[in-house]
């Protein structure tokens, strides 16, 4: 029997606090999929140039994103002025809508908001953690 790959769409919480990491592509093999085949008479191409360790690489920001600051402060401003002024989000997950309200039931002052809001975010937080950095420091 073959399984059926489930997918996120539509599964909300659970979507986001799962456990497996997805797969990324290597950059190497990015790198080998956008290359041009080769016609059987070139020849390879060879540098005497070592390649540079990961260690020493510089970690420059593209030009792009450095004269984009300006823009990218906007649009930061703009989320936290909204955010401020409602920061609920909406979401439909079935399986953690049933844990939850049984949790409810069952354990005295056990609050769905605030479990839900813990759960979001921790998993925000490990997904996306430079975002998360923006707003690490703001008044929100």
């Amino acid at each position: 029997m073959t399984q059926k790959k489930e997918s996120a769409l539509g599964r909300g919480l659970d979507a986001l606090i799962r456990m497996e990491p997805e797969k990324e592509n290597k950059p190497e093999e990015a790198q080998k999929s956008s290359e041009k085949p080769r016609s059987k008479s070139s020849k390879p191409t060879t540098s005497k140039r070592k390649p540079t360790p990961k260690k020493q690489r510089a970690t420059k920001k593209p030009k792009s994103e450095i004269q984009d600051n300006s823009i990218q402060q906007d649009l930061v401003d703009s989320v936290i002025n909204e955010v401020n002024k409602n920061p609920r989000i909406s979401l439909w997950s079935a399986k953690s809508a049933a844990v939850l309200r049984l949790l409810k039931k069952t354990k005295p002052e056990f609050s769905i908001s605030k479990e839900a809001s813990a759960l979001i975010e921790d998993a925000v937080k490990d997904k996306y953690p430079e975002l998360w950095e923006v707003f690490e420091d703001k008044n929100i």
